[in-house]
């Protein structure tokens, strides 16, 4: 057992992006960047829930990662099950705790943010659709939490719809990685519209919602006046949408499905970063 595998369990780069998306959240609420404690611990809120997440996931996909040839610390032999169960233990009480200390609001959406993680590891995944649901729920929440955290329980336009389009890419993205999981998934037998409607159906679906997030990412741009900054780079990434939604209902190979979500991720991040230009410098 190493140290590093258990670093590995967590998925940095994933963990530290939601991190990063509750900060942007609390950019866009109040259209700056705030350097506190209380940034701080919504920062390390994102990273630790989604870190314990993460480490649940390698828990209860043991089986689904090894025959998936997945390089993970457990299949691995880098991390041990008991190790993992402590670390996830104290990830969570870890998360719970920071969101503590910016209030009641955000402990409450800290924990529905891990609630919605655990029963997606736990029982969600089984049930396909809604377990692709569940998922982009958790690329969802952060941005509403960084919100919360520093302007309260309210209507922010630009905020609201970023979180939208988040959701709405997520789902497509989850639905069609459900194509490069189909082996692996009938081990937990993983009702993904890929196994119980075939790839060409999750491609459809796939399509749908990534036409969709660019439906919700025009919304600003039709409802009030955007910033230069919004307008080329949400531009450039629906773009990038719009060519995924084509690619994936005529390419449904696993390795097709494979270079879409990875795309899509990057998608996805240019497209918070377009947000948060559009918090940052409004209609300039």
């Amino acid at each position: 057992m190493t140290a590093s595998g258990y670093i590995a369990m967590t998925r940095p780069v994933n963990s530290l992006m939601i991190g990063l998306a509750v900060l942007v959240g609390e950019a866009v609420a109040i259209s700056t960047i705030r350097l506190d404690l209380a940034s701080l611990a919504g920062y390390l809120t994102g990273v630790f829930i989604t870190a314990f997440s993460m480490v649940i996931n390698d828990m209860l996909d043991y089986d689904v990662d090894k025959a998936n040839g997945a390089m993970r610390p457990l299949v691995q032999g880098t991390a041990s099950m008991a190790g993992a169960k402590a670390l996830s233990a104290a990830l969570l009480a870890a998360g719970l705790l920071c969101s503590l200390y910016t209030g009641l609001a955000t402990f409450l959406i800290a924990a529905v943010f891990a609630c919605v993680a655990t029963l997606y590891n736990w029982k969600l995944k089984e049930r396909g659709f809604p377990g692709n649901v569940a998922v982009a729920l958790s690329m969802m929440i952060p941005f509403i939490y960084g919100g919360v955290l520093v302007q309260g329980i309210r209507w922010n336009p630009v905020l609201d719809m970023m979180a939208m389009t988040a959701f709405l890419a997520g789902v497509g993205r989850e639905v069609i990685k459900g194509i490069t999981d189909v082996e692996g998934d009938s081990l937990r037998n993983v009702k993904s519209i890929a196994r119980t409607k075939g790839a060409k159906a999750a491609g459809y679906t796939g399509a749908f919602f990534f036409l969709a997030a660019v439906c919700s990412s025009l919304v600003p741009a039709l409802t009030m006046r955007t910033s230069v900054y919004y307008d080329v780079v949400i531009g450039a990434t629906d773009l990038l949408f719009i060519g995924l939604a084509f690619y994936v209902t005529r390419k449904t190979t696993k390795e097709d499905a494979r270079l879409a979500k990875e795309l899509a991720l990057v998608g996805m991040f240019t497209g918070m970063v377009g947000f948060l230009l559009q918090g940052l410098f409004g209609g300039a």
